[in-house]
């Protein structure tokens, strides 16, 4: 391991070209392997040190959660593809050769779901505003260009195809006097979330640059970091050479009168474990930020009420706030990570039931479907027939939230388009418009 002169890691980065050696640790055969290969010439992968060396026991590999959590399964994808693949690496195919099969599979997999990139990016007049979203009229989304990574990648994460090289399915933008410009002529805008790939993956010298401007925005009431460097490099607020200047600029952005909220990507309890997570927490909130705990809930990862339930117990204790369970997304590989809707609802119950008032700020399990954040409440039945309970958490269309409504009950479906409404001809939001105006 590389050290630096005051002994502590460096940041190592493992990716494509170091998975075949890492699976050897899992003592998967050749065939194996290679199955494994051909995924990750569709998803992308990317780990580090960190993970590989501290989060996973490679002992239970490949059946260990974290391992799951970062590495491809061969299975992820359809078998007919998978194969086909397989094929090309083994018979070193031109790269081209295989890209052009990968894009093919790519385009499957729904990119860019719940209509995120023919929704949600913002005009000024009639030109989009590159590197940023706007769907719910008091919070955008930046996207910096130096942000387009992350210290290691999820296998169910959402914005894959953010990380494998194609310009047309990437958001990003470094023109920052634009997406400022363009805050400024929506006074309705009061929260700026900066994602990515992970904010924090940026340096304290790139990343206040895209702060800093923000702090002159009166209408702002509260900046939001997207990261999950707390789990995959927690070295990032402690031990990296730019630590205390990126709590510096924190304590810059609390002492300017705005709310400095992280919103940190916990998916199992094992990331939360090590001494250095505690560290980094505290030196956070000792900024005067706050952190709030948000994961999807996942097949074969955190499938489990006793495991939320003790994620939520542990963040509790070491100061920060349960804030939301997530279904899994219907894009990349969702049916290979998704939980039906029924169940989902099961687990955040049974885990919900079992923790004190303090936690009970979580919320979920919650949907980000393209008319907004939608939440099952549970399953009941009315009138002699049986459905789930849901209410818009946030929405396009403001005067949605919070207006309950009903789907028949399907134990099968795993989104919101698999329902079918109840009690009524359609649902709510079944409206031929949900733009936001421009």
């Amino acid at each position: 391991m590389i050290l630096n002169q005051a002994g502590t890691r460096r940041f190592k980065a493992y990716t494509s070209k170091h998975l075949d050696q890492l699976l050897q640790r899992t003592g998967l055969g050749d065939d194996e392997r290679l199955k494994v290969r051909a995924v990750a010439t569709v998803l992308p992968f990317r780990t580090n040190a960190y993970v590989v060396d501290e989060l996973i026991d490679w002992s239970a590999a490949p059946d260990d959660p974290i391992y799951r959590l970062v590495f491809p399964q061969e299975d992820m994808l359809p078998a007919a593809d998978v194969a086909r693949l397989a094929d090309l690496l083994k018979a070193e195919a031109p790269n081209a050769e295989i890209q052009a099969e990968a894009n093919r599979v790519r385009a499957q997999l729904n990119p860019h779901p719940a209509g995120q990139k023919e929704l949600n990016v913002p005009k000024v007049g009639e030109e989009p505003v590159p590197g940023m979203q706007h769907k719910y009229a008091e919070t955008v989304l930046i996207f910096p260009k130096q942000g387009q990574t992350c210290h290691a990648y999820c296998t169910y994460c959402f914005r894959w195809a953010q990380f494998v090289g194609d310009a047309d399915l990437k958001f990003a933008s470094d023109d920052i006097e634009q997406m400022v410009g363009y805050i400024r002529q929506h006074p309705e805008v009061t929260s700026v979330l900066i994602t990515g790939g992970d904010a924090m993956i940026m340096g304290e010298s790139v990343i206040k640059r895209y702060i800093e401007p923000l702090l002159e925005l009166d209408q702002l009431e509260s900046i939001r970091i997207g990261t999950k460097a707390l789990a995959y490099w927690p070295q990032r607020f402690t031990t990296d050479p730019d630590a205390d200047d990126t709590l510096r600029l924190f304590e810059r952005v609390v002492e300017s009168g705005k709310n400095l909220a992280f919103m940190a990507h916990f998916s199992h309890p094992r990331e939360l474990e090590s001494p250095l997570v505690e560290s980094a927490v505290q030196r956070i909130l000792g900024s005067g930020a706050t952190i709030r705990t948000q994961a999807p809930l996942i097949r074969s990862i955190n499938d489990d009420p006793d495991v939320w339930s003790g994620m939520w117990r542990r963040q509790l204790r070491m100061g920060m706030i349960p804030y939301y369970m997530f279904v899994e997304r219907d894009t990349g590989p969702q049916d290979y990570f998704a939980v039906p809707l029924a169940r989902a609802y099961e687990v955040f119950r049974d885990a919900y039931s079992t923790v004190s008032g303090l936690c009970r700020t979580v919320r979920g399990p919650s949907m980000s479907a393209t008319p907004g954040k939608v939440c099952v409440d549970g399953v009941m039945e009315i009138a002699g027939e049986r459905v789930f309970v849901l209410h818009f958490i946030q929405a396009r269309d403001p005067s949605l939230v919070g207006r309950p409504f009903f789907a028949r009950y399907d134990p099968s479906a795993v989104w919101l388009t698999d329902l079918r409404p109840a009690l009524a001809e359609r649902f709510p939001f079944e409206q031929p418009d949900l733009l936001l105006p421009a």
